[in-house]
């Protein structure tokens, strides 16, 4: 949005614009009013006006840098270019352009991730978790509104989080680290999908009795070696 088109944006609109200037700056200043003001300024906006954008300052300020993150995404893969993919490669498309949109902000999402995991947070960043995989399996194609529609939700959260504390870290060349980590996810997810067919595919679906789903999630995020 042009700095002369923030006049007239609401706050919704301006908490978008601001988001991604606000995270290159927290990663000197952290997730403050410090970074909201340079944001601010650096669009030609009054800080008091934004202020008014993040009335709940730093967990405000790293949703609508989620959210910015969400519409980057959505518009990017508007073009259906994901249709002729095979559904894992879709997955990895998804998550890999999020990592990438916030590349060189490894800082910010370590600053941001600190305040993400306060216990007065937690509820705040399960829902932005369950929301950003909720829109990922969406743009994937994804239609499932039984049992289904909840459990890849929750194993896509549970992969874009581990996925994101091991990028963070991250040193390799072209995070070539990551994208071993998240393809072996991914693959993991394939072989539990197949597995998961088979134990629910007897009379009744009998066989949901003997599948521990937390404990699947647990072996995603910290396999066994």
């Amino acid at each position: 949005m042009a700095d002369a088109a923030l006049a007239d944006a609401t706050l919704d609109e301006l908490r978008l614009t601001l988001a991604p200037a606000i995270a290159r700056a927290a990663m000197f200043d952290g997730w403050n009013d410090a970074a909201l003001v340079t944001a601010a300024q650096g669009a030609g906006v009054d800080p008091a006006v934004a202020r008014l954008a993040f009335k709940q300052g730093p967990t405000d300020m790293i949703a609508a840098w989620i959210a910015s993150v969400d519409a980057r995404m959505e518009a990017h893969f508007a073009d259906g270019r994901l249709a002729n993919m095979k559904i894992r490669d879709r997955i990895a498309a998804l998550v890999w352009f999020r990592l990438e949109a916030i590349a060189g902000l490894e800082e910010s999402l370590r600053r941001a991730q600190a305040i993400q995991a306060m216990p007065q947070n937690l509820a705040t960043t399960l829902k932005q978790g369950w929301s950003s995989a909720d829109r990922m399996w969406r743009l994937a194609g994804d239609t499932a509104t039984d049992y289904n529609h909840y459990s890849k939700r929750a194993i896509l959260g549970t992969i874009y989080a581990a996925t994101l504390a091991v990028w963070v870290a991250d040193e390799s060349e072209d995070k070539a680290e990551t994208r071993a980590f998240l393809d072996r996810r991914i693959e993991g997810v394939m072989k539990f999908e197949k597995a998961k067919a088979r134990l629910l595919g007897g009379p009744g679906g009998s066989g949901r009795e003997h599948f521990d789903f937390a404990r699947f999630l647990g072996r995603l995020r910290y396999p066994q070696h």
